[in-house]
């Protein structure tokens, strides 16, 4: 029997936890994305100003880095998180910084008319934001938010190296018992083609069920 076919199962428990990191990371990091795509576009400093460093630092740096600074560094200052709980705030982290760029474009794609028409309603400020602009922008970078959560899935490959066994560290595992590298890491990367692939079709079909254009 191939050495891949009896390390699946072995495998597949790092793919449940790549998936589960990925899930969360992506929703905290939309949530964060969010409200720091709107400070970027805040009429106020006090907003704007943090959520420009904030984007722009950790677009800045590499996730690797992030990581790092996240499970090694906080520990100094007296922040001592588990693996799994450092791994997630590093991706989400780091995902919320692209995603805030994605919402600011998307906000930005709604024509201010919009706006101008919800404040006639009566709305106010963040009422008009919440309840017409951003459904509307969402909408419209749905895609993006797509490619970010497929691009999360693979860079959380790098929480293996602070011991996180997801998909990778489970191949490395496997690797260093078997010294069989070519056939284990692509059986990885063939699961971390069917975990991406599968969100992609995901994502396909919700655009077009909210009929993106």
């Amino acid at each position: 029997m191939p050495e891949i076919v009896r390390s699946f199962p072995f495998l597949l428990q790092g793919a449940l936890i790549t998936l589960w990191l990925t899930l969360a990371s992506g929703f905290f990091g939309t949530i964060i994305g969010t409200l720091a795509g709107m400070g970027r576009l805040s009429a106020m400093k006090a907003l704007r100003y943090p959520s420009s460093v904030y984007v722009e630092f950790i677009r800045g740096t590499p996730l690797l880095v992030q990581i790092y600074i996240i499970y090694f560094g906080l520990p100094s200052l007296g922040l001592d998180l588990k693996p799994f709980t450092a791994a997630v705030v590093a991706l989400t982290i780091n995902a919320g910084a692209y995603t805030a760029e994605i919402v600011r474009a998307g906000i930005q794609s709604i024509d201010k008319g919009q706006m101008e028409a919800a404040r006639s309603l009566g709305m106010t400020g963040w009422q008009s934001m919440f309840h017409v602009i951003l459904p509307q922008a969402f909408r419209n970078v749905l895609p993006a938010l797509g490619n970010e959560f497929i691009a999360l899935a693979k860079e959380s490959s790098l929480v293996s190296v602070i011991g996180i066994a997801e998909l990778t560290r489970q191949g490395q595992y496997v690797i260093s018992r078997t010294f069989k590298s070519f056939e284990i890491y692509g059986g990885v990367a063939l699961i971390y083609f069917a975990l991406t692939f599968s969100m992609s079709q995901i994502v396909g079909w919700v655009e077009k069920k909210v009929k993106i254009p």
